[in-house]
C-alpha cells in the first residue's frame, strides 16, 4: 500500500483555539487503492476486522521536531507489530489533534476514548476505533513521553 493512496482529514480539534465546548477529536483516514489489500491488514488472525484493543496510533518523526518538521503516520497490529497503514502528515498538525485528544480527555468523562480513528475505502466506512493512546517517537525511534498522549496509569 503507498502512502499516496491515503488522506486524512481531522475534525473537532478548533474548539481548543477558542475554548469553546469540548468535542472529541476525529481523524479520518480515506484510502483509495486495492480495496483487498486494506481489507487484509486490518483483518487479524482470527479472520476479523482488529479491534480498538488490537491498534495502536503513532507518530514517527522524520527529521527533529521544529517548524515544518514531517512526519509519518502509522496504524499498527498490537500483536505483531505490522502495519495497517502508514502515511505522510505535518508534524505540527499532528501534535495539535494530539493537544485537543489531551484537553478532550481532561475536560470529559468519556471513559470511551479520547479521540476517535475513522478508516474509509474510497469514502466508505471500514471501521472505527475509540483510542486512549497516540504515541510520538523522534527521528530515532525514542519515545517521546511529552508529546505523546498516554492515559494515566499506563505504564510502556
Amino acid at each position: 500500500m503507498r502512502r499516496e493512496h491515503f488522506t486524512l482529514d481531522v475534525s473537532n480539534v478548533d474548539w481548543v483555539d477558542t475554548d469553546g465546548e469540548p468535542r472529541k477529536p476525529s481523524v479520518t483516514i480515506d484510502f483509495t487503492g486495492p480495496a483487498a489489500e486494506l481489507r487484509e491488514r486490518l483483518t487479524g488472525h482470527d479472520g476479523e476486522i482488529l479491534e480498538a484493543t488490537e491498534t495502536d496510533v503513532a507518530l514517527r518523526l522524520q527529521e527533529p521536531l521544529g517548524d515544518g518538521a514531517a512526519g509519518v503516520v502509522s496504524v499498527t497490529d498490537r500483536i505483531t507489530g505490522e502495519f495497517v497503514l502508514e502515511l505522510n502528515e505535518a508534524a505540527e498538525d499532528v501534535l495539535a489533534f494530539i493537544t485537543a485528544a489531551r484537553n478532550y480527555g481532561e475536560a470529559t468523562a468519556d471513559d470511551d476514548g479520547r479521540y476517535e480513528v475513522r478508516i474509509e475505502l474510497d469514502g466508505e466506512e471500514v471501521v472505527t476505533y475509540d483510542k486512549r493512546t497516540f504515541l510520538v517517537y523522534d527521528d530515532e525511534g525514542d519515545l517521546l513521553r511529552q508529546h505523546s498522549l498516554i492515559p494515566s496509569g499506563v505504564e510502556l
